[in-house]
C-alpha cells in the first residue's frame, strides 16, 4: 500500500515539478555516475495515467500475495532490487534510452508470484486463464522480441531485468534462509548427535536388529533428505536418525 501511495502521489506531483527537477529523477544510462539516485527515483515516475494504472494494478494483484508470503521488508527489498536490475539491464542493452516507470519492480513481483504459485491461474482481461509460470514465459518472449526489434516507448529490457533481479534475489535469500533454518535445527540437537548426523549416508547407518517399522521410518527420512535436502528434516527426525549413526571413530573413511 505504501508503494501504491508513493507512486500515485509522485505522479500527481509530476505536473507541478519543474522540468529540471523532473529530469534529475529520470534514469538516463549515460548519466548513471553523476545521477546514481535515479536507479531508484525513476521507478516512481510514469508517462501517463494509463501507464501508472496498469503498473499499479499489477502491483496490487500480484503484490498482495507476495508481500503476505515474504513480509514487508523482504517485499520492499524484492521490489527495489527488481527495479534497480531493470535499470542496469537498460544500461547494458539500451544505453541511450531514458527510462521511467515501475514496470521493472512490478515484473519482479510477478516473477516472485510465479515462483511461489506457478500453477495459479491468472485471468487476462478477466477472461483468458493462464498459469502464472506460463505468463512469465510468454512475457519474457515478448520482451525479448520487442527489445531486439527496438522502437516504441516500452523499456523491454527493464522488464527482463526485473525478472532476473527478482529471481536472483529469491534464489539467494531462499538458499540462505534454508541454511539458517537447518543450522537452527542442528543447534537444537545434542552436539554429538548433530555432528554424527550432519553428513550421514545410508551406508553409515547401523540397523542391525532393528524392527522393520523403525527401518521403514529411517528410509522415509532418508528419502525425504534425498528429495528435498537436509534442511527439510525436523529436529525430531534429526534426533531419530542420530540414534543409528555410528560414532565418529567408526565412520568409514573415504
Amino acid at each position: 500500500m505504501r508503494l501504491l501511495i508513493a507512486n500515485v502521489a509522485l505522479f500527481a506531483l509530476q505536473s507541478f515539478l519543474s522540468p529540471v527537477l523532473l529530469d534529475l529523477m529520470v534514469f538516463v544510462p549515460r548519466f548513471i555516475l553523476t545521477r546514481p539516485w535515479t536507479l531508484i527515483t525513476y521507478m516512481f515516475l510514469h508517462g501517463s495515467w494509463s501507464h501508472l494504472l496498469f503498473n499499479m494494478l499489477g502491483l496490487f494483484f500480484f503484490g498482495s500475495a507476495v508481500e503476505a508470503r515474504l513480509g514487508d521488508r523482504r517485499f520492499i527489498t524484492l521490489y527495489l532490487i527488481s527495479g534497480i536490475a531493470g535499470a542496469l539491464a537498460s544500461l547494458i542493452f539500451t544505453p541511450r534510452a531514458a527510462v521511467i516507470g515501475a514496470s521493472a519492480g512490478v515484473f519482479g513481483v510477478m516473477m516472485a508470484f510465479a515462483m511461489f504459485w506457478p500453477r495459479e491461474k491468472i485471468y487476462i482481461w478477466g477472461v483468458l486463464p493462464v498459469e502464472a509460470r506460463v505468463l512469465v514465459v510468454v512475457t519474457t518472449i515478448l520482451a525479448l522480441f520487442g527489445g531486439v526489434q527496438g522502437g516504441g516507448n516500452t523499456a523491454h529490457f527493464a522488464h527482463l531485468g526485473g525478472y532476473v533481479g527478482a529471481y536472483v534475489y529469491l534464489w539467494a535469500s531462499t538458499r540462505n534462509t534454508a541454511q539458517r533454518q537447518f543450522q537452527r535445527k542442528m543447534n537444537a540437537v545434542e552436539p554429538a548427535a548433530a555432528k554424527r548426523t550432519a553428513s550421514l549416508k545410508k551406508e553409515d547407518l547401523n540397523l542391525d536388529g532393528v524392527h522393520q517399522i523403525t527401518k521403514d521410518e529411517v528410509n522415509r527420512i532418508l528419502d525425504k533428505i534425498s528429495a528435498q535436502g537436509m534442511s527439510s528434516v525436523t529436529v525430531e527426525e534429526l534426533r531419530f536418525l542420530s540414534n543409528f549413526a555410528p560414532p565418529d571413530d567408526r565412520r568409514p573413511v573415504s
